[in-house]
């Protein structure tokens, strides 16, 4: 993780000025920062049709009863777009304009998808009751249900709402 952010801050915007100092000196000054300022105007532009359209499509999806995993993973791809277009830069503003095609887009989200591991219990819930043996006779105790000797009388309290959390253990 260090790796990564070490590039990420440090060598990325090395890179970055050495490319716009080579870019500045070939082109001159005023080009250079014009081509920076469209491709940034553009490529907003852009992302936010795109994110328009990716947007409707979950929708839809959604309504329809369906998971939109290949949307929602889109939605960030082009969040990332838009991040690396607003950042002043060619080397950024390329793998901008990259994550803007959509083959590149289906290909990487086709990528992501591989990595991700869908639990398939996730879908159920369980209940784990304890074993436990008294005289020869075996039977099961909810863990929500006090031993016999230890039981109160039901209090009802009307118009509460409990809260709480759950702890899968399978």
């Amino acid at each position: 993780m260090f790796r990564f952010l070490f590039i990420l801050f440090i060598v990325v915007p090395i890179i970055e000025i050495m490319v716009l100092m080579n870019v500045g000196a070939w082109l001159g000054v005023w080009p250079t920062i014009a081509i920076v300022i469209i491709t940034a105007w553009l490529g907003a532009k852009n992302v936010k049709q795109q994110g328009i359209a990716t947007l409707n499509s979950v929708q839809t999806k959604m309504a329809q009863g369906e998971m939109p995993s290949d949307e929602i993973i889109a939605g960030i791809l082009l969040l990332v777009a838009g991040v690396l277009l607003m950042t002043p830069g060619f080397v950024t503003d390329f793998f901008g304009l990259s994550l803007l095609i959509p083959n590149v887009r289906s290909l990487l989200i086709k990528s992501v998808q591989t990595h991700l591991v869908m639990n398939k219990k996730a879908a159920g819930f369980t209940y784990q009751s304890s074993v436990h043996t008294h005289q020869s006779e075996a039977f099961t105790q909810s863990p929500f249900e006090q031993p016999p000797s230890q039981e109160k009388p039901i209090e009802h309290h009307r118009g509460e709402t409990l809260e709480g959390e759950f702890e899968r253990k399978e």
